[in-house]
């Protein structure tokens, strides 16, 4: 087996990065990162820039590396990523960022600024991602994973890029498995809703796997959310193959989903139904932190909203859950949304504590 080249110990007072053995991907990637992260926690100057221009005009795989980490740091808030504990100046030494295999990295988002949703609990939301490398490395860049765990907190959201040019973006309080391999692209969705842009690659199906079911995609656009045992697909782009992987009597033929398709899986039961795209991607509104409702009643949009808030809408009397609204409301805003309904609709709200119980008037 051939071995790779030593990697030098980078010292935290010198001016740039140190440079790698050319042709070695991960060391690139590697420096890329040590200029990432003088750049971010460093005084940077006029020679410093001159300094990274001049490395990133070296070689090509100097400047994809350095977009391909920088495009990640800046999806995630800059996530801290290279830190991943390190509190000081400057990058951390070489060997801080060699951890075991499939140890578990916080990254906690910065506080919140005007880009975000969910702005009061986007500063404590922490993704917890899990990246498992088949060399025993320790993590790599956020954005090449060919395993991770990803989840998101109650309230909050997060995107995930992957190796594949694909991309993941998880609802509140939901969480997917990933792995990636020449043959396949698989999804686990463990628990709650992720949105995928899958990138096109003919040979390696993007797989979703959620209960008894597998959503199968080349290249689209959809959606998957777990409601208990309960399915709901959403696609805004491209076809999709829903499949069940009951065996014997209980399988069942598989389902192609195209743009505007969505599917409600109850067991072994699928309703297919087809909407207009802009219906469809209404649906998905929660990527922008909003909560959209047409014709929806009071128990079904309470529901919605406690998937988003601690503090939880409890539907006091039938007459009260059966109202009907429609509308579009923050999602990390329940009070008002519970104002609102006051004015407008037959309904008093009684707060108590960690609830906000609805009854008809």
């Amino acid at each position: 087996m051939k071995q790779r080249p030593p990697l030098r110990t980078a010292v935290m007072d010198s001016s740039a990065p140190i440079d790698h053995p050319p042709g070695d991907s991960r060391s690139i990637e590697q420096c890329a990162a040590e200029w990432l992260a003088r750049r971010e926690f460093n005084a940077w100057t006029n020679e410093d820039e001159a300094a990274l221009q001049a490395w990133l005009g070296a070689d090509t795989g100097h400047r994809v590396a350095f977009l391909r980490l920088q495009a990640a740091w800046s999806e995630s808030d800059r996530l801290q990523a290279l830190a991943a504990g390190w509190r000081q100046p400057g990058p951390p030494p070489r060997g801080y960022w060699t951890t075991p295999a499939g140890e578990r990295i916080e990254l906690a988002p910065r506080a919140a600024t005007r880009r975000t949703r969910l702005p009061h609990v986007a500063a404590a939301a922490v993704l917890l991602i899990t990246c498992t490398l088949a060399t025993g490395l320790g993590w790599r860049a956020y954005n090449r994973v060919d395993s991770a765990h990803l989840q998101t907190a109650l309230g909050a959201t997060g995107t995930l890029p992957l190796a594949d040019g694909s991309q993941a973006i998880l609802a509140s309080d939901s969480r997917i498995d990933v792995r990636l391999s020449r043959k396949q692209r698989h999804i686990a969705l463990e628990q709650g809703e992720a949105f995928f842009s899958v990138a096109k690659d003919p040979n390696r199906p993007f797989v979703v796997a959620a209960g008894g079911h597998d959503v199968v995609a080349v290249g689209t656009r959809f959606s998957v959310r777990r409601d208990g045992p309960d399915l709901r697909v959403v696609v805004t782009e491209g076809t999709v193959r829903l499949e069940s992987r009951a065996t014997g009597s209980a399988a069942r033929p598989a389902s192609l989903l195209p743009a505007g398709s969505i599917a409600i899986v109850h067991g072994e039961d699928v309703l297919l139904r087809s909407v207009a795209l802009e219906d469809a991607e209404r649906l998905l509104d929660w990527r922008q932190g909003l909560l959209a409702f047409r014709d929806t009643t009071l128990a079904e949009a309470a529901a919605e909203f406690n998937r988003y808030n601690a503090r939880k809408l409890v539907i006091g009397d039938a007459e009260a859950g059966a109202l009907r609204i429609g509308g579009s409301f923050r999602a990390d805003n329940a009070t008002a949304f519970v104002r609102l309904l006051e004015q407008g609709f037959p309904v008093h709200a009684e707060h108590t504590g960690d609830r906000i119980v609805l009854r008809s008037r």
